[in-house]
C-alpha cells in the first residue's frame, strides 16, 4: 500500500508541531502499534529529544507574541522535519521514491506552518492570552488525533488534513488585514525601542 496518505498527513502535522509528529510516530512504532514507522524514529535518543522539544513548544506556543517569534524560528525546522519524516516513511514503505516523498512532506509542512504562523499573527492583534492558549491546545489535540488516525486509517486522515489545510489557507487570507496590523505594531515597537536606546 502506498505511504502517500501517511506522508501527506505527517507533513501537514509537522508544519504545526514537528516534535509531536516525531514523538507520536516513534511511540507508535516502538509499541508495535504500527509497522510503517521507520526504526530511525523509534530510537530512544530521538524519542527523548522529541519529548523535551515538544514540552518546550507546548509552553512557548501559548505565550502571546513569543509564539510568533517561535514560529519564525521554526520556518525552516518544521518543513525540514516534514521532509525528513516523509523520506523516512517512503523508505520504509518502498512504494514512493524518497526524494518525491520528501518534497511532498516538506511542501505540505511549509504550507501548514505558514497557516499556523499567519493565524498566530492575527491572534496576536488581541493582547489577551486566552486565545493563544486555546488555539495552541486545539492545534496540539488536532495533531495528536490526526497522526493517530493516520496510523490506522491513513486515507481518512489525509482527507481531513487536506480539508484543514484549505480552511487554514482561506482563514489566513481573511485575516490578512489583522496580520498586517500585527506586523505594523511590531515594527512600531522596534522603532520605539530604537528611539529609547538612543
Amino acid at each position: 500500500m502506498s505511504a502517500l496518505p501517511l506522508i501527506f498527513t505527517a507533513g501537514w502535522a509537522s508544519g504545526i508541531n514537528a516534535y509531536a509528529v516525531v514523538l507520536l510516530l516513534g511511540l507508535f512504532g516502538r509499541t508495535g502499534l504500527s509497522d510503517s514507522v521507520p526504526d530511525a524514529l523509534q530510537r530512544t535518543d530521538v524519542l527523548i529529544a522529541a519529548a523535551v522539544l515538544f514540552l518546550l513548544e507546548a509552553v512557548a506556543d501559548k505565550i502571546p507574541y513569543f509564539d510568533s517569534f517561535w514560529d519564525a524560528l521554526h520556518t525552516v525546522i518544521r518543513p525540514a522535519a516534514g521532509a525528513v519524516v516523509a523520506a523516512l516513511l517512503a523508505g520504509q514503505d518502498g512504494s514512493l521514491p524518497q526524494l518525491a516523498a520528501g518534497a511532498v512532506g516538506g511542501t505540505t509542512a511549509l504550507a501548514s506552518h505558514l497557516v499556523k504562523a499567519g493565524t498566530r499573527m492575527a491572534i496576536n492583534t488581541s493582547p489577551e492570552p486566552v486565545t493563544n492558549i486555546v488555539t495552541s491546545t486545539a492545534e496540539d489535540v488536532s495533531v495528536a488525533g490526526i497522526v493517530t488516525l493516520a496510523i490506522f486509517h491513513p486515507l481518512a486522515a489525509a482527507i481531513i488534513a487536506g480539508i484543514l489545510l484549505v480552511i487554514g489557507l482561506l482563514l489566513v487570507s481573511l485575516f490578512a488585514t489583522r496580520i498586517r496590523r500585527y506586523l505594523r505594531r511590531r515594527r512600531q515597537r522596534r522603532q520605539a525601542r530604537g528611539v529609547t536606546a538612543t
